[in-house]
Protein backbone atom coordinates (compact mmCIF):
# COMPACT_ATOMS: atom_id res chain seq x y z
CA UNK A 1 0.00 0.00 0.00
CA UNK A 2 1.11 3.52 -0.60
CA UNK A 3 0.23 6.37 1.72
CA UNK A 4 1.01 9.60 -0.10
CA UNK A 5 4.56 10.76 0.50
CA UNK A 6 5.03 8.44 3.49
CA UNK A 7 6.21 5.65 1.20
CA UNK A 8 5.00 2.09 1.00
CA UNK A 9 3.55 0.24 3.96
CA UNK A 10 3.15 -3.52 4.17
CA UNK A 11 0.75 -5.57 6.28
CA UNK A 12 1.78 -9.16 6.75
CA UNK A 13 1.60 -11.94 9.27
CA UNK A 14 4.48 -13.03 11.50
CA UNK A 15 6.93 -15.13 9.52
CA UNK A 16 5.93 -13.69 6.14
CA UNK A 17 8.66 -11.05 6.07
CA UNK A 18 10.81 -12.64 3.33
CA UNK A 19 8.08 -14.50 1.42
CA UNK A 20 8.08 -13.59 -2.30
CA UNK A 21 4.32 -12.93 -2.28
CA UNK A 22 4.93 -10.18 0.30
CA UNK A 23 7.70 -8.47 -1.64
CA UNK A 24 7.47 -6.07 -4.54
CA UNK A 25 10.53 -5.41 -6.62
CA UNK A 26 11.52 -1.91 -7.50
CA UNK A 27 13.75 -0.72 -10.28
CA UNK A 28 15.99 2.26 -9.70
CA UNK A 29 16.59 2.92 -13.40
CA UNK A 30 13.73 1.35 -15.36
CA UNK A 31 14.12 0.25 -18.96
CA UNK A 32 12.65 2.57 -21.55
CA UNK A 33 12.03 2.33 -25.24
CA UNK A 34 10.91 4.68 -27.98
CA UNK A 35 8.05 3.39 -30.11
CA UNK A 36 6.38 4.53 -33.33
CA UNK A 37 2.89 3.36 -34.23
CA UNK A 38 0.05 4.31 -36.54
CA UNK A 39 -3.70 4.27 -36.09
CA UNK A 40 -6.85 5.07 -38.00
CA UNK A 41 -10.55 4.68 -37.28
CA UNK A 42 -10.09 1.11 -38.62
CA UNK A 43 -7.49 0.09 -36.02
CA UNK A 44 -3.74 0.08 -35.45
CA UNK A 45 -0.77 -0.79 -37.63
CA UNK A 46 2.47 -2.55 -36.64
CA UNK A 47 4.80 -1.00 -34.08
CA UNK A 48 8.36 0.12 -34.70
CA UNK A 49 10.81 0.05 -31.79
CA UNK A 50 13.33 2.82 -32.36
CA UNK A 51 16.99 2.58 -31.43
CA UNK A 52 18.78 5.86 -30.82
CA UNK A 53 17.64 9.31 -31.79
CA UNK A 54 15.22 10.10 -34.58
CA UNK A 55 16.42 12.41 -37.32
CA UNK A 56 14.83 13.11 -40.70
CA UNK A 57 16.56 10.18 -42.42
CA UNK A 58 15.62 7.64 -39.74
CA UNK A 59 12.05 8.98 -39.61
CA UNK A 60 11.72 8.53 -43.35
CA UNK A 61 12.93 4.93 -42.96
CA UNK A 62 10.18 4.39 -40.37
CA UNK A 63 7.65 5.91 -42.76
CA UNK A 64 8.86 3.68 -45.59
CA UNK A 65 8.96 0.42 -43.65
CA UNK A 66 6.14 0.91 -41.14
CA UNK A 67 3.80 3.73 -42.15
CA UNK A 68 3.34 2.61 -45.75
CA UNK A 69 2.47 -0.98 -44.77
CA UNK A 70 0.17 0.39 -42.03
CA UNK A 71 -1.58 2.62 -44.55
CA UNK A 72 -2.00 -0.34 -46.90
CA UNK A 73 -3.50 -2.42 -44.08
CA UNK A 74 -5.73 0.31 -42.70
CA UNK A 75 -6.83 2.08 -45.90
CA UNK A 76 -6.16 -0.20 -48.85
CA UNK A 77 -6.47 1.96 -51.97
CA UNK A 78 -8.37 4.78 -50.23
CA UNK A 79 -6.79 8.19 -49.85
CA UNK A 80 -5.92 9.32 -46.34
CA UNK A 81 -4.46 12.33 -44.55
CA UNK A 82 -1.41 11.71 -42.37
CA UNK A 83 -1.04 13.49 -39.04
CA UNK A 84 2.10 14.00 -37.03
CA UNK A 85 3.43 16.78 -34.84
CA UNK A 86 6.11 19.31 -35.69
CA UNK A 87 9.08 17.44 -34.24
CA UNK A 88 12.20 18.42 -36.20
CA UNK A 89 12.38 15.07 -38.03
CA UNK A 90 8.72 15.43 -39.02
CA UNK A 91 9.00 19.01 -40.27
CA UNK A 92 12.32 18.62 -42.12
CA UNK A 93 12.27 19.63 -45.78
CA UNK A 94 13.43 16.17 -46.81
CA UNK A 95 10.51 14.61 -44.91
CA UNK A 96 8.08 16.97 -46.66
CA UNK A 97 9.61 15.91 -49.97
CA UNK A 98 9.21 12.24 -48.98
CA UNK A 99 5.48 12.76 -48.44
CA UNK A 100 5.15 14.69 -51.72
CA UNK A 101 7.06 11.99 -53.61
CA UNK A 102 4.72 9.34 -52.16
CA UNK A 103 1.58 11.37 -52.88
CA UNK A 104 0.54 11.50 -49.22
CA UNK A 105 -1.33 14.50 -47.87
CA UNK A 106 -0.12 15.69 -44.46
CA UNK A 107 -2.47 17.53 -42.12
CA UNK A 108 -1.32 21.10 -41.61
CA UNK A 109 -0.55 21.18 -37.89
CA UNK A 110 0.26 24.60 -36.40
CA UNK A 111 3.21 25.06 -34.08
CA UNK A 112 2.44 25.22 -30.36
CA UNK A 113 -1.04 23.84 -30.96
CA UNK A 114 -2.84 21.89 -28.27
CA UNK A 115 -1.87 18.26 -28.60
CA UNK A 116 -5.07 16.88 -30.06
CA UNK A 117 -3.47 14.08 -32.04
CA UNK A 118 -5.69 11.08 -31.15
CA UNK A 119 -2.72 8.73 -31.08
CA UNK A 120 -1.55 10.48 -27.89
CA UNK A 121 -4.75 9.25 -26.24
CA UNK A 122 -4.08 5.80 -27.66
CA UNK A 123 -0.59 5.81 -26.13
CA UNK A 124 -2.20 6.69 -22.80
CA UNK A 125 -4.48 3.64 -23.13
CA UNK A 126 -1.43 1.48 -23.88
CA UNK A 127 0.42 2.87 -20.83
CA UNK A 128 -2.58 2.23 -18.56
CA UNK A 129 -2.71 -1.38 -19.76
CA UNK A 130 1.00 -1.69 -18.89
CA UNK A 131 0.62 -0.52 -15.29
CA UNK A 132 0.35 -4.03 -13.89
CA UNK A 133 3.09 -5.46 -16.10
CA UNK A 134 6.40 -5.84 -14.34
CA UNK A 135 8.93 -6.35 -17.14
CA UNK A 136 12.46 -7.05 -15.94
CA UNK A 137 14.23 -6.83 -19.28
CA UNK A 138 14.00 -4.72 -22.39
CA UNK A 139 12.63 -7.72 -24.31
CA UNK A 140 9.91 -8.21 -21.69
CA UNK A 141 9.04 -4.51 -21.90
CA UNK A 142 8.77 -4.70 -25.69
CA UNK A 143 6.62 -7.83 -25.47
CA UNK A 144 4.32 -6.13 -22.95
CA UNK A 145 4.00 -3.06 -25.18
CA UNK A 146 3.27 -5.24 -28.22
CA UNK A 147 0.61 -7.19 -26.30
CA UNK A 148 -1.00 -3.98 -25.05
CA UNK A 149 -0.94 -2.49 -28.58
CA UNK A 150 -2.39 -5.68 -30.08
CA UNK A 151 -5.30 -5.52 -27.64
CA UNK A 152 -6.40 -2.11 -28.97
CA UNK A 153 -9.67 -2.61 -30.82
CA UNK A 154 -10.84 -0.85 -33.97
CA UNK A 155 -13.79 0.40 -31.88
CA UNK A 156 -11.42 2.18 -29.47
CA UNK A 157 -9.63 3.82 -32.41
CA UNK A 158 -12.93 4.80 -34.01
CA UNK A 159 -14.14 6.42 -30.76
CA UNK A 160 -10.94 8.47 -30.50
CA UNK A 161 -11.25 9.67 -34.10
CA UNK A 162 -14.97 10.39 -33.68
CA UNK A 163 -14.21 12.53 -30.60
CA UNK A 164 -12.08 14.99 -32.59
CA UNK A 165 -14.87 17.48 -33.43
CA UNK A 166 -15.76 17.72 -29.70
CA UNK A 167 -12.11 18.16 -28.78
CA UNK A 168 -11.57 20.90 -31.35
CA UNK A 169 -14.76 22.64 -30.21
CA UNK A 170 -13.51 22.51 -26.60
CA UNK A 171 -10.17 24.05 -27.57
CA UNK A 172 -11.91 26.82 -29.52
CA UNK A 173 -14.29 27.48 -26.62
CA UNK A 174 -11.37 27.58 -24.18
CA UNK A 175 -9.52 29.96 -26.52
CA UNK A 176 -6.50 27.67 -26.49
CA UNK A 177 -6.41 27.21 -22.72
CA UNK A 178 -6.46 23.69 -21.23
CA UNK A 179 -9.51 21.50 -21.73
CA UNK A 180 -10.59 18.22 -20.18
CA UNK A 181 -8.97 16.46 -23.13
Amino acid sequence: MSFGNQGARVWRKTGEKEMPKCLKSSVKYPQSVMVWGAMSAAGVGPLCFIKGRVNAASYQEILEHFMLPSAEKLYGDEDFVFQHDLAPAHSAKTTGKWFTDHGITVLNWPANSPDLNPIENLWDIVKRKLRDARPNTLDELKAAIEASWASITPQQCHRLIASMPRRIEAVISAKGFPTKY
